[in-house]
């Protein structure tokens, strides 16, 4: 089988993924902070990790995937007392939330889940050992930082040219100047007001930077496979994860470092200020699709930064009705063999087993050569369209059917839009608008949709079949108008009655 390809931030090149020295590769990938409901941009990442590790999986590799859950840091702690509420239940409902949507998204979950507040020792025990190189310093107030003029090296992530670090210069946010060299925060010492922890460094709570470091190495060890995260989080997240990392082990932190680009919106940076701030739930409430949301965001490539449209949107919602359709259409003819049908007699068009080869080839090869699936999905579509052409022309044998479904199994064994679970998340996100207090922010249309359960669908769908066998046309173009009200298209065709929200 082939190796993936995959770009390594760390050695500027594109280099083969394996696992070494285990059977599994390992990876640890930086989570939220649950201080908010995510945003697409956020999703945009975890996507792409997912996307990852699918296609991982389909080298026959197994994963020990390492997610954190950071619930505490400096925003958590603002906010958590803005509200007037202990960190632990202020986060306890976006890290809920984190999930759900990872769920509605068809994100696979981590095989490690790990909290930082659930880490504290590991990483006290990570600062002591930092500090008995004298790498760790202690301040005047009680708080511990890490000493960059010790770490040569610091720097060779980013590609930033640090020459001439001033030695103390401290800096004690977890979030600063990206060009800043200064000695951070390793373990903040308790302020007024603050969740703390009572130490062997003394009282305080952990700074965000150590916490991925132990927490890495309490699961992977102290050299992993591959790290990722947002471009965003290269610097300087990852840079002194590495420094604290290979300070205390003396060995390479991770071998390999994925780092997903940045996500615009209509062509600019997305933020509250401009109003294109959008997270998955305000996308659900306006009646765009989860599967269409997945396919758009990972329609462009991890390296390629995004411009996130509702024109493209649009597009990703029609090219999945279009897979979905396709789906449906070669099951049903493949499903023709199981009742006996026998078609080795039936003509077929000589060049479709090659077509079905090469899309095969084509999509495998696109996922491997550093996760194109521009160019993975450009693959299947292809296939789309020539095998409709040879079913329209009949002469697409159901055989040859199965061996195109094997194929789009494959593809949605990576991209996963191929089911539909829409309709029941976008139920699960009216109910959670709600409670909320927010049900005035979904779109009125939505709301009258799923008024219909799906069962009210298919009566009504068989209602009008039989109106139709009965020629009472009038009933049954009144049925196809009623649905087509409240947002329900239905679709006739040779291979049967097919209905979808819109």
């Amino acid at each position: 089988m082939a190796t993936i390809e995959l770009f390594n931030t760390l050695g500027g090149k594109i280099e083969s993924l394996a696992p070494v020295g285990t059977p599994a590769l390992r990876m640890y990938c930086c989570g939220p902070t649950v201080y908010d409901y995510g945003h697409i941009g956020n999703f945009r990442t975890f996507l792409h990790v997912d996307v990852l590790r699918r296609v991982i999986r389909q080298h026959g590799i197994p994963v020990e995937h390492v997610m954190n859950i950071t619930d505490v840091d400096d925003k958590i702690i603002r906010n958590a007392a803005a509200a007037g509420v202990p960190i632990a239940q202020y986060t306890e409902k976006f890290e809920r939330a984190f999930f759900e949507d990872l769920d509605a998204l068809g994100i696979q979950r981590p095989e490690h889940i790990s909290h930082a507040t659930a880490c504290i020792p590991d990483m006290v025990s990570l600062i002591q050992q930092l500090a008995a190189k004298d790498i760790a310093y202690q301040a005047e107030d009680g708080s511990w930082y890490f000493r960059i003029a010790r770490f040569p090296e610091y720097g060779k992530l980013s590609k930033k040219d640090f020459d001439g670090i001033e030695d103390g210069a401290r800096v004690d946010i977890d979030e600063y100047e990206k060009d800043a060299a200064r000695d951070f925060a390793l373990w903040k010492a308790v302020k007024p007001g603050e969740q703390s922890w009572d130490t062997a460094l003394g009282t305080g709570r952990p700074g965000w930077h150590i916490e991925c470091s132990a927490m890495a190495t309490k699961f992977l060890g102290d050299d992993i496979d591959l790290h990722a995260g947002g471009e965003d989080l290269m610097f300087p997240h990852h840079e002194n994860e590495i420094a604290q990392s290979e300070s205390a082990s003396g060995k390479p932190f991770a071998r390999h470092w994925m780092h997903v680009r940045f996500l615009l919106v209509e062509g600019k940076k997305m933020s509250k200020s401009e109003g294109n701030f959008y997270t998955l739930r305000d996308l659900l409430l306006k009646g765009y699709r989860a599967s269409a949301i997945r396919f758009l965001l990972i329609s462009v490539p991890y390296r390629h930064q995004m411009n996130f449209t509702f024109k493209a949107l649009a597009d990703a919602t029609n090219a999945v009705d279009r897979l979905r359709t396709f789906y449906q259409r070669m099951t049903i003819l493949a499903d023709l063999l199981k009742g006996g049908f026998d078609d080795s007699e039936t003509a077929t068009d000589p060049n479709i087993l090659g077509i079905v080869e090469k899309a095969r080839e084509d999509y495998t090869a696109a996922l491997n050569n550093d996760l194109n699936t521009a160019e993975a999905s450009a693959a299947i579509f292809e296939l789309v369209r020539a095998g409709n052409a040879v079913a329209d022309a009949g002469t697409l044998r159901p055989g040859v059917a199965v061996e195109i479904l094997k194929v789009l199994d494959l593809f949605d064994g990576v991209f996963a839009v191929l089911e539909d679970r829409d309709a029941a998340i976008t139920r699960a996100a009216l109910a959670w608008a709600e409670a909320e207090g927010r049900i005035d922010e979904a779109a009125p249309e939505l709301v009258a949709t799923l008024a219909f359960s799906d069962a009210d669908i298919d009566a009504l769908v068989a209602e009008r079949t039989q109106a139709k066998k009965t020629r009472n046309f009038a009933r049954a173009d009144a049925i196809r108008n009623d649905l087509l009200a409240k947002g329900i298209l239905i679709e006739d065709s040779k291979d049967g009655v097919r209905w979808k929200r819109k």
